[in-house]
């Protein structure tokens, strides 16, 4: 491969045979999951003109150099030093509200979904995934998650059954990172769990669409296939470079159980790390909350009601009780019946209490009608109101649950 001769451009002088390099900016900003590839498409073309970025960097030894000459024969025999890449952005991990975090997490979870998209499709047509700008995508993420970890964490989980599939990276993603941070590891522990979260599903892309998005329950063959997307991912994710251990170990073994009765390596108890403890409980709950070809979600805490009962043989429970105290045990999305005759949507954690959170009312059992929306926030000194147990939304027909507390937080 030639030495590269690196040379930062404005993207407007950005033209047909081109050798990309990297954009100088956040992969957000830009339309490409790959970072490094030759313009050879007038459309592909288009999109770096249009794009947010206003420089990249391109490697002249793969690819053409820009049109304009040199102003003089002195300039041109002038040896230039070969652009540096841009500089990783600091993160940005300041603490936030939820409200104030739920636009910038919307917006990263759409991109992400639309990235993850992407890499599966590379590997689909038997290309290697891009490793550096999966990082930058779970790098972002979890910088949101680290900010405030309920409103990224609270989107990801409402998907359609069709994005499912690539939803689901962005959410175990954005739960491993709560869920890291939640057990006290390291800064760079936890933005590892991220990345590990975010590949761990890497090997379904070599599933069949019509077996993921099967309507009906798997036959004993199609299950056999996809049993083996633990693998598959492993394979992938070596084939691109990845030497992460961590990313390796989850992709490979976040199906395993602590009974032993897992796949594909059928260990238990300690011989499954830590760390795919922890990618089992995060894959467990976020399929259990969303909607599926076969099936509705779960309500968020009838789903850790119902995980509960699997720590005994499937997941571990010490890291599950972890996972509870990062979600709340009434996570964002929740019903729950008040002492005041209400029912109520839970909208925020509140920071004081796993047992008093923000809430919404939605509807009064009294007179069996909808009322005026009122927040209420449980933990608050003079607040008298408590939550008596959880409720099945499907119960008492209130399908606008989501909207409700979406509209909350959108609100400035």
């Amino acid at each position: 491969m030639p030495t590269p001769k690196l040379k930062k451009i404005p993207t407007a002088e950005v033209r047909l045979g081109m050798y990309i390099e990297s954009f100088c900016g956040s992969w957000m900003d830009h339309p490409f999951w790959r970072s490094k590839f030759v313009i050879t498409d007038a459309h592909d073309l288009r999109l770096v003109h249009e794009c947010a970025i206003t420089e990249v960097l391109i490697d002249i030894s793969q690819g053409l150099d820009v049109l304009a000459p040199p102003t003089t024969a002195e300039a041109a025999e002038q040896p230039q030093a070969p652009a540096a890449p841009p500089p990783a952005p600091a993160p940005d991990t300041e603490a936030t509200t939820m409200r104030q975090e739920y636009q910038r997490a919307a917006a990263i979870c759409k991109a992400a979904t639309g990235a993850v998209r992407h890499m599966f499709a590379e590997v689909r047509m038997g290309r290697a995934i891009d490793q550096e700008v999966a990082r930058q995508v779970a790098e972002e993420i979890t910088d949101s998650v680290l900010r405030n970890g309920g409103a990224l964490i609270s989107l990801a989980r409402l998907k359609t059954a069709d994005d499912y599939t690539y939803m689901h990276s962005v959410a175990v993603c954005a739960l491993m990172v709560a869920l890291a941070r939640q057990l006290g590891l390291s800064e760079a522990e936890t933005r590892a769990a991220g990345f590990a979260g975010l590949m761990h599903d890497l090997g379904k892309a070599d599933v069949p669409l019509e077996m993921l998005n099967k309507p009906g329950r798997l036959t004993e063959d199609e299950f056999a296939q996809v049993r083996l997307h633990p693998e598959h991912g492993h394979r992938r994710l070596l084939a691109a470079g990845v030497d992460d251990p961590i990313a390796l170990d989850v992709c490979l073994h976040h199906h395993e159980r602590i009974d032993g009765k897992g796949y594909p390596k059928q260990l238990a108890g300690e011989a499954i790390s830590r760390m795919a403890r922890m990618g089992a409980v995060c894959d467990v709950y976020d399929a259990i909350t969303s909607n599926r070809p076969y099936k509705e979600g779960w309500d968020p805490a009838e789903s850790l009601a119902k995980m509960a009962q699997w720590t005994n043989g499937h997941l571990d429970p010490a890291i599950f009780q972890a996972f509870v105290r990062s979600l709340g045990i009434y996570p964002t999305g929740s019903l729950v019946r008040l002492s005041n005759g209400k029912l109520a949507v839970v909208v925020e954690q509140s920071g004081a209490s796993l047992l008093k959170p923000i809430v919404k009312t939605v509807y009064s059992i009294r007179s069996q009608e909808r009322v005026q929306p009122q927040r209420i926030d449980l933990s608050a000194p003079d607040n008298r109101v408590q939550i008596e147990k959880r409720e099945n939304p499907t119960d008492w027909q209130i399908p606008d649950l989501d909207a409700l507390w979406m509209d909350e937080l959108a609100q400035p």
